[in-house]
């Protein structure tokens, strides 16, 4: 096929329309025409402001396809009240509807979005299973999908960013709101729908079995460094119909700062462009993942299943304790971060990470830094525009969330985590999710527990897994997924802890939930045992060059 990065012809023209949802409400769109008679379309929804988006539209245009791009009610343009996640299935029906029934459209309709405009994608594809495809970027499927990482902790930060800044009378959240009790009343006023958002299933019932019926090819896009990786690959792994799984280096950017040699000089658009022709065209038919292995331009088909199983350990052995204290809990580390060197705690020796046996290339986990405008010339689509606010963590957050932290407890005080280390590994790719089984115990009747892995001295993932009920020998903990090289004899670090504040609300050891919990205790925990399955990819094996991963979208 031809390159799907080469534009085609200029755009026709841009139409300025008003749609209407079903209960009266008013939709503010514009459509980008294509230079073609009739041509198939792209349906895009955003809270974000279309015109943000209109660079992608071109790009869509530049490529044959038509595109519209419509505010959701109560944003942009659009009349009615926003309320996340409520009115998205019927409006886009609605919206869905109006393009089709507009000249020039010839029926085919493939519906995109990135981050909240996933949602949208996926919602209006569920509602009409006539559309040809749903492209889904670093989607924020839902309340609890988004409140919640998989296995139940509260994700904290970057919800009060994105609610302070996309609720109702949008505004900055103060410096101090992460440390707030309750976690539900962070916000003040609160944006409607922001105490529902705490109180939602951690998996909107309806979205996935929906999800687990569909019969449309997905293309799934995300990065190993968004916070929404793990729920991506779970979205491409449930779906009903044809998927695609794409994993790069990314952020929830994507590549939006630049193209680099991810994708072999090229931007993610060259990917979408080529899916969606293939999709028009009642393509593709298979199912498959790739992740990219840092940001070298190897990539990998990822299986599901580990290869390789190892156990950890601390340098004195089991068992090893150590106390998880809200006041004084475990911090964020952004991803991709190097790892420092723990101080020593009661006079112990620190815990230094062990030199790898060969030298290899720092782990690209480090996330996107400043969206930049797309040209059509360049890709099909972009998610800079959309993803630019889309986690919507404040400055003042960010700056809670990356500030430098000390390691560990001041000298005197009980050690805030356990460090060990795997034996040297083979070499390899380290493609998709990492399992941690604990062997452990709390004293806490509901207990977060939190594994950060480190390769080569830098953060490679970090998971975090709330334990409810009766206290459990063993707790298993998946990781989002990764794409990671790994030299011969190189070792992983893993920490265990009980707190990851402020990406993630403290837990408060009494069994209420962390978003309404007032009261916070500290917990003592013991480690007796680490186990990792890892999804070790031998070299050379199941490896797609950058330029090719296009055209194996397609397939």
């Amino acid at each position: 096929m031809t390159d799907p990065a080469r534009p085609g012809p200029a755009a026709q023209g841009t139409d300025d329309l008003d749609l209407t949802a079903p209960d009266g409400v008013r939709l503010a769109a514009t459509l980008v025409r294509p230079a073609a008679a009739t041509w198939p379309a792209v349906l895009i929804r955003t809270p974000y402001g279309r015109g943000r988006l209109l660079p992608e539209a071109r790009g869509w245009a530049a490529h044959g396809f038509g595109c519209l791009v419509v505010d959701v009610r109560g944003r942009g343009g659009s009349t009615g009240e926003f309320r996340p996640y409520a009115h998205e299935t019927d409006d886009g029906a609605a919206a869905l509807a109006a393009l089709r029934a507009t000249p020039g459209c010839d029926g085919r309709v493939v519906l995109a979005g990135a981050s909240y405009g996933a949602h949208c994608a996926v919602a209006g594809a569920l509602a009409d299973p006539g559309v040809c495809g749903v492209l889904a970027a670093v989607p924020a499927l839902g309340p609890g999908e988004t409140a919640r990482e998989p296995g139940g902790a509260a994700r904290l930060a970057c919800r009060i960013g994105w609610w302070s800044e996309h609720g109702a009378g949008a505004r900055p959240a103060a410096p101090s709101a992460a440390a707030t009790l309750p976690v539900s009343g962070a916000l003040t006023p609160a944006p409607d729908g922001w105490a529902d958002l705490w109180d939602a299933p951690e998996e909107t019932p309806w979205l996935w079995s929906g999800i687990a019926r569909a019969a449309m090819p997905l293309l799934a896009v995300g990065g190993t460094a968004d916070p929404f990786a793990a729920r991506t690959r779970e979205l491409a792994r449930r779906w009903g119909g044809p998927s695609r799984l794409v994993l790069g280096p990314w952020g929830h950017e994507l590549d939006a700062p630049a193209p680099g040699a991810v994708l072999a000089g090229r931007r993610i658009g060259a990917v979408y462009a080529a899916w969606a022709r293939a999709a028009v065209q009642g393509r593709p038919r298979g199912r498959g993942a790739l992740v990219a292995v840092g940001e070298t331009g190897r990539w990998v088909r990822a299986g599901d299943g580990p290869a390789v199983t190892v156990a950890a350990a601390p340098p004195d052995g089991f068992p090893a304790g150590f106390v998880a204290a809200p006041e004084r809990p475990v911090r964020s580390r952004p991803p991709g971060a190097p790892t420092p060197a723990l101080a020593p705690i009661d006079g112990a020796a620190p815990a230094a990470t062990p030199p790898a046996a060969t030298p290899a290339a720092t782990p690209a986990a480090t996330p996107a830094a400043t969206p930049a405008a797309t040209t059509a010339a360049t890709t099909a689509a972009t998610t800079a525009a959309t993803t630019a606010t889309s986690t919507g963590t404040t400055a003042a957050t960010t700056s809670a969330t990356t500030a430098a932290t000390t390691e560990s407890a001041a000298a005197g005080r009980p050690a805030d985590r356990v460090v060990a280390h795997t034996p040297p590994l083979p070499a390899g790719v380290l493609a998709g999710p990492l399992v941690v089984t604990v062997t452990g115990e709390t004293d806490a009747p509901d207990a977060d527990w939190v594994v950060r892995v480190g390769l080569r001295g830098h953060d490679l993932v970090t998971a975090v897994h709330r334990h409810r009920g009766p206290a459990s020998r063993q707790v298993v903990v998946t990781t989002p997924p990764v794409g990671a090289a790994v030299g011969e004899g190189d070792r992983l670090r893993v920490e265990i802890a009980g707190h990851h504040w402020p990406a993630h609300a403290r837990n408060p050891h009494t069994g209420r939930d962390p978003a309404h919990a007032t009261e916070l205790r500290a917990d003592r925990r013991t480690v007796h045992a680490l186990r990792l399955d890892l999804p070790h990819v031998r070299p050379g094996r199941d490896e797609v060059a950058a330029a090719a991963i296009p055209e194996e979208v397609t397939l």
